[in-house]
């Protein structure tokens, strides 16, 4: 055990006092030790950072109708293209937390700026689908680096519970301008120069990030003479690979083919085998499995992936159906998405600080409940609908997410000791990740191609599919998160 315990973090009601991280903050002993100069230097550039994988993420999906047309891939293909990112860095989240805990949370970021602008650069060059699809994988290696060690240092440098809370509302919101910037910008990009430069736009991003990022943050670690768990990670990405296959071939080819089911196999023995090596590693496993004997990190990290396998798959059917099926261009459904993604950026920081003194489980609860009412008022939308629908369904979809989306990382970091900051920003990373891997692959195989006669049918089905999963997730929310947090020490 670490002998000197890391303060409490108390996600406060009423008057209560977190006296503890006030008085570390007094004596300078955490700010000092975890960023170089003010805390909130430390964060705008590490919110650069999320800014950036975020921005990936919608930026890529406005742009997927034209990487069909481009490199002559179908469906399947594009599922690939978005879930090659997303495999990656899920599979690898656990690993980038613990390797910043260990070896140092700036050292990693940067290496992680550097492999994601590698791996950018590659897409923007690839001649055929397979490659792109490598290419972002590498991009999803270096974002699993990045992602955990930004919300580890921002932790650190925040050790007061309010303070804390604020700060991951702040970052949640700054983080989450890519969603909104994502379709305009890949739109401008895609109508002007191409879908080859929504890629390329990462790269001076990139080289800004890494200088700021090396001038501004002071190594941290907490090793505690932990070790990289490196079969754990390798069962663990060999499984997700294996079920996003089942499920992506499974519905390309419309039936049970000995390929799926050898797939669907080979993905229940590793599961098993992932579990076992992780039980055996006890406390040093990449994903300490000791971690959801706690309902509330338990319960809070499902919602995360929950929340993704709904927005993300539903996400990537609706940037099909808009250009594919209702015909407008790039720019067009850039701009009419923003609706959906401003309402992230601007809630989330005030769902920080309303988190930060009611607690996040009515938060969670809501935010689940008003974006559950956005999917809903989708089955209005048929391939002739005006957008007065969508606007509806998207500002429902998006105030949901804005208030859920601060509130659930806040109750899982809370949910875990202070010197684990980094495992426990990317076990919520991760659940979010492979939520939203899994959406991708689902949605796909329900809707089909967008010149199917059922695709519509499909589109509708998966907007009911998510409401009644956002609902349920309501219900457990207010049943098991409380009102008011303390990290464990």
């Amino acid at each position: 055990m670490n002998k000197s315990p890391q303060p409490a973090i108390t996600i406060r009601t009423g008057q209560e006092t977190a006296r503890t991280g006030e008085e570390a903050t007094r004596h300078g002993g955490h700010r000092s030790r975890f960023g170089a100069g003010s805390p909130r230097a430390v964060l705008v550039v590490m919110c650069v950072g999320y800014f950036l994988v975020l921005l990936d993420v919608t930026i890529v999906n406005v742009a997927l109708p034209r990487i069909g047309v481009g490199l002559r891939t179908d469906v399947s293909g594009l599922q690939w293209v978005v879930d090659g990112y997303a495999l990656a860095l899920a599979s690898l989240m656990l690993i980038g937390g613990t390797a910043g805990d260990v070896r140092g949370h700036k050292r990693v970021v940067l290496a992680g700026l550097a492999v994601f602008g590698a791996g950018s650069l590659a897409c923007a060059l690839a001649p055929v689908a397979s490659v792109l699809v490598a290419a972002r994988a590498i991009q999803g290696v270096g974002a699993a680096m990045l992602l955990p060690g930004t919300l580890a240092i921002i932790s650190h440098a925040y050790p007061d519970g309010q303070g804390q809370a604020r700060a991951i509302g702040i970052w949640a919101g700054i983080g989450s301008l890519a969603l909104p910037a994502g379709p305009l910008l890949g739109g401008a990009l895609i109508t002007g120069f191409g879908w080859r430069a929504i890629f390329m736009v990462n790269v001076p991003i990139v080289i800004v990030s890494f200088v700021a990022a090396l001038a501004i943050v002071r190594e941290s670690s907490e090793p505690q003479g932990k070790q990289m768990d490196m079969r754990g990670a390798v069962l663990g990405a060999l499984f997700l690979l294996a079920v996003t296959f089942t499920v992506i071939q499974g519905g390309r080819q419309g039936a049970v083919t000995p390929v799926v089911v050898a797939a669907a196999c080979a993905a229940l023995v590793l599961a098993g085998g992932f579990v076992l090596a992780e039980w055996r590693r006890g406390d040093d496993a990449m994903l300490p499995l000791s971690l959801f004997r706690r309902p509330v990190f338990s319960v809070a990290n499902g919602a995360a992936g929950v929340m993704n396998l709904g927005t993300l798959g539903m996400l990537f059917v609706m940037t099909l159906f808009l250009q594919s099926v209702q015909h407008r261009s790039p720019l067009a459904v850039g701009a009419e998405m923003i609706p959906l993604f401003t309402p992230l950026a601007v809630i989330a920081p005030l769902a920080g600080r309303i988190t930060s003194r009611i607690g996040p489980r009515l938060p969670v609860a809501c935010g689940f409940v008003i974006s559950a009412g956005g999917l809903v008022v989708l089955l209005a939308v048929g391939a002739n609908s005006g957008y007065l629908v969508l606007l509806l369904a998207f500002l429902l979809w998006g105030i949901g997410l804005g208030v859920l989306t601060p509130a659930v990382v806040a109750a899982s970091i809370a949910a875990v000791p202070g010197q684990r900051a980094g495992l426990g920003s990317a076990v919520n990373n991760t659940a979010r990740q492979v939520g939203g891997a899994m959406g991708v692959a689902v949605a796909g195989a329900i809707a089909g191609e967008p010149g199917n006669s059922g695709f519509l049918d499909g589109f509708h089905a998966l907007a009911v599919g998510a409401a009644c999963l956002y609902l349920l997730s309501a219900i457990v929310a207010v049943v098991v998160i409380p009102g008011a947090l303390r990290r464990r020490a």
